[in-house]
């Protein structure tokens, strides 16, 4: 019997749930006939923390505070296209599966980012914001990872109001109720799930607040910080991971997901090794240009 079905098995053996987390009655709100919606303001509200977040450390490592917005503004853009198309090319059934429409890979607002498409594409637009500023790339990416976990950690509030990604069913306190047009084929007569966005919430919070605290204690530089935060998240991916129910690929019985964070724990920790033998403490600043000496041409 897999977890799922004894999970499945105790909360039928329980009956009614005793305490619960209510899901919100809806995610979308009109202005007139403007949206709003939880699941976009939510990310934006991750995206401006983790801004303001890096600014200030940006601003502690040397850098000018006017440089995380301009490098934001090649990020950001990178970030929700990459994650996008990670998210539609590996969960492609609601889009060219059985019943699928193609169309609605375009429908952000509806969920659906990758985190590894999202860091990844990301990734290349903060490199092209920092080599136009003549910046430290990698001592950006220390000042943006603790930002990183905390924008991951609010975006995860947007699933809670789309009711989705939750765990498999469980009669534990603070179960997540979810309502039955948005229960999984199979789990139709289940009320509470695991509310796997409170766990990643939790658990990115925390890890975001860890690496601050590592950074100010042994004064990481040189990408060191960010590598960190992969390994972080990537822990927590795979418990948090192994625990949902919706539609994923599988490979060898194990989620994508789960196999590509542990994939990417291992490079992150290559990484964090390899720029530890290279490089000891912070850099001393991270104004390329500072470094770059003047060339003049010859008489």
């Amino acid at each position: 019997m897999s977890a799922a079905q004894v999970a499945a098995a105790a909360h039928a053996a329980h009956g009614s749930v005793v305490a619960s987390i209510p899901s919100p009655s809806q995610g979308v709100w009109h202005l007139g006939f403007v949206p709003i919606r939880a699941y976009a303001f939510a990310i934006l509200a991750g995206i401006v923390v983790a801004v303001l977040v890096c600014r200030r450390r940006w601003v502690e490592r040397g850098g000018n505070a006017d440089d995380v917005l301009e490098i934001a503004l090649w990020a950001v853009p990178f970030g929700i296209v990459g994650g996008r198309l990670y998210h539609v090319i590996t969960t492609p059934e609601p889009y060219w599966g059985k019943g699928g429409d193609p169309v609605k890979a375009l429908f952000i607002w509806d969920g659906g980012l990758g985190i590894w498409g999202a860091v990844a594409l990301g990734g290349v637009g903060a490199w092209i914001g920092c080599r136009r500023l003549k910046v430290s790339f990698p001592g950006f990416a220390d000042a943006l990872a603790p930002g990183l976990l905390f924008a991951q950690a609010i975006g995860r509030i947007g699933n809670y109001f789309n009711q989705e990604l939750f765990g498999r069913p469980t009669d534990l306190p603070w179960g997540l109720e979810i309502d039955p047009d948005h229960r999984p084929l199979g789990y139709e007569q289940y009320q509470t799930f695991h509310p796997t966005f409170l766990y990643e919430l939790l658990w990115n919070t925390a890890g975001g607040f860890f690496l601050i605290w590592l950074d100010r204690r042994f004064k990481l530089g040189h990408g060191r910080v960010f590598w960190l935060y992969v390994m972080i998240y990537t822990t927590g991916r795979v418990w948090i991971e192994a625990l949902r129910i919706d539609d994923a690929e599988h490979i060898l019985g194990l989620r994508l997901n789960i196999w590509t964070s542990i994939v990417v724990w291992v490079g992150a920790l290559v990484a964090f090794i390899v720029v530890g033998r290279r490089h000891q403490g912070r850099e001393k600043t991270v104004e390329l240009a500072a470094k770059e000496p003047e060339h003049t041409d010859a008489a």
